[in-house]
């Protein structure tokens, strides 16, 4: 990865270069920039796009600051880099935690964006996704994570829909890649997963954003239930809102042709179009 230095710390990104229209992906709470590698940035290259793709500050080689940060830093990270690659016009796509920083710079920089696409997208959190927040933070203080087979277990039922779990060999092979990890939670991360726990309800804010914005929920989610998503897509002028069928958290992972297919529809949709997003009749949406 290519490393910067932006607000006095190491960011690293990966750049496909080109002369397309730069669209800015950040991911979510304690996962690498390389979870977009796997689909959206080689259907983005596909379709014209210049894709960045960043690494959080908390998740190396981008720099841990374990002390702690602010969700004010991270925007301000994404500010930065873009920014430092000298662009403006910029297109933002983030999920879960990334979702959030995104929908925020939004609300902070309109001047260097064009659109955002936030999946799974949330102005604030219930009382469960607090408490799951607060027994990770415990966990990564007490640094012993449950058995490899109980904790595969719980983040397949956590970010996986039910269709995917039903077909056995798939399901097998997500629990196999979740328990490779040995499940300890870094220094970095943790300090993600704070942030979280120290935001309120936006909600009132995002109703001051004014850039186009396009909100994925996924129908089966149980990190970020669809409801909080429209939410976002409910109080931000003009905001748009698709919800797709049979995906869990990771979604885009789960159903990344359908994913890929909203976010390229609508960055190419003409900026001074009007009217509901045209969402392709192949993709499976759950309508709300």
């Amino acid at each position: 990865m290519i490393t910067a230095q932006i607000n006095g710390i190491r960011i690293a990104y990966e750049d496909t270069g080109g002369p397309g229209h730069t669209v800015l992906l950040v991911m979510g709470t304690g996962s690498p920039a390389r979870v977009w590698e796997v689909h959206q940035v080689p259907a983005l290259k596909a379709a014209g796009f210049r894709v960045v793709s960043m690494n959080n500050r908390g998740i190396p080689p981008s720099d841990e600051c374990p002390h702690g940060f602010t969700m004010d830093d991270m925007v301000n990270d994404v500010v930065g880099l873009i920014e430092h690659l000298g662009c403006d016009n910029v297109s933002l796509v983030g999920t879960s935690l990334g979702a959030r920083i995104v929908v925020e710079a939004a609300l902070a920089r309109p001047d260097l964006l064009s659109r955002v696409i936030a999946l799974a997208a949330h102005a604030r959190l219930e009382p469960l996704q607090q408490a799951m927040t607060r027994g990770e933070i415990e966990l990564a203080e007490q640094a012993c994570p449950p058995p490899a087979d109980y904790r595969a277990a719980v983040m397949a039922l956590q970010y996986l829909s039910p269709a995917t779990l039903r077909d056995e060999g798939l399901a097998q092979d997500w629990l196999d890649m979740f328990a490779f990890d040995d499940g300890r939670i870094s220094a970095g991360h943790k300090a993600q997963l704070q942030i979280s726990q120290s935001l309120g309800d936006r909600r009132p804010a995002y109703r001051n954003i004014s850039i186009p914005l396009l909100v994925v929920g996924f129908s089966d989610d149980a990190a970020i239930p669809p409801r909080l998503s429209r939410e976002v897509a409910e109080v931000v002028p003009g905001a748009e809102y698709v919800e797709i069928a049979d995906a869990g958290h990771f979604g885009y992972l789960e159903k990344p042709a359908e994913v890929n297919r909203l976010i390229i529809n609508y960055l190419r949709r003409s900026f001074a179009a009007t009217g509901a997003i045209e969402v392709p009749e192949d993709i499976r949406v759950r309508h709300v």
